[in-house]
């Protein structure tokens, strides 16, 4: 089944291309089903990337998914137009009196520093204790997923020795999680992060169950206990490409680039990367949908 988004939509153009089913308003009203209503905060810089990214994983499940966009009033987004926003996002204001069946919270490129000292901390605050009530479970990925940690459960993120960038393997701790039915008991997937949390303050924290972890990137998939709260450290929404063009992004703004690792063929960044994660970025996505939000979510809201 597909997912609906608006018709001028850039992202659109590329699904399409990649056979991913996308349909508009006008079918989609023809149908006489109970789609499901997704809202993703989206917080990423390029965001029409992201919006890509995002919405091929979605499109491959067989529920109908209503996709909304959201950013944040009280910052001003420098990488993509007004228009843009304009068209197909709304901010908090025009949805805090809806409810949705699912949301993701992305990351953001604010990881350094400390989440009070976030221009739009005060309104990501908000949006968060909103989504308590108001969504049935949210993901939320890297930066977000931090967020998640020290709004919802008190744990604090630190700053490490030097960027994790690159592709690395990570072990399920409890195959009968729901979350990870399917997986490989190993498995890939790329990170991009200047901080990250501790083990031993996520396994003390009763609320919270670990189900991932690599030995080189730390913790990956968490659930809250009453599984509302799913977060993930890493991004297993990223193309193939993504790591490779922040690589050649921080070499030209002339910070020290840490090359990602287990990425390039031979360590060598002229040679093509693979995609060696793929499959289990679609697999947690539809876990997600089926038995976290479609599972769960009501007919009706009250």
């Amino acid at each position: 089944m597909p997912i609906k988004i608006p018709k001028q939509l850039p992202a659109r153009e590329i699904l399409e291309k990649e056979n991913i089913f996308v349909m508009d308003d006008e079918r989609a009203n023809s149908q006489d089903i109970r789609p499901l209503n997704i809202i993703i905060l989206n917080l990423m810089p390029e965001k029409e990337r992201t919006e890509a990214e995002l919405l091929r994983l979605l499109g491959n499940s067989p529920l109908q998914l209503n996709i909304m966009f959201l950013h944040m009033a009280t910052h001003e987004s420098k990488n993509v137009s007004k228009s843009h926003l304009e068209q197909f996002y709304t901010t908090f204001t025009n949805v805090k009196n809806r409810r949705f069946d699912g949301m993701i919270i992305t990351g953001a490129p604010v990881e350094l520093l400390p989440f009070e000292e976030v221009d739009y901390w005060p309104e990501m605050m908000e949006i968060m204790e909103w989504s308590k009530t108001n969504v049935t479970s949210t993901l939320h990925i890297c930066w977000g997923a931090q967020a998640a940690l020290y709004y919802h459960f008190g744990i604090d993120k630190f700053e490490l020795g030097q960027k994790c960038t690159g592709v690395f393997k990570h072990q399920i701790m409890d195959p009968t999680v729901k979350l990870v039915r399917g997986f490989d008991e190993e498995f890939l997937a790329p990170h991009s992060r200047y901080t990250g949390n501790l083990k031993e303050l996520i396994t003390a924290c009763e609320d919270i169950l670990l189900l991932s972890e690599s030995d080189e990137a730390g913790p990956f998939l968490m659930i809250s206990k009453d599984e509302k709260q799913i977060m993930v450290s890493g991004h297993l929404e990223y193309e193939v490409g993504t790591l490779a063009e922040e690589y050649a992004r921080d070499k030209k703004k002339g910070i020290e680039a840490c090359m990602p690792k287990h990425y390039f063929p031979n360590d060598n960044p002229e040679e093509k990367p693979i995609h060696k994660w793929r499959s289990h970025a679609h697999l947690l996505f539809s876990n997600w949908l089926n038995y976290y939000v479609y599972q769960e979510t009501p007919y009706q809201w009250e």
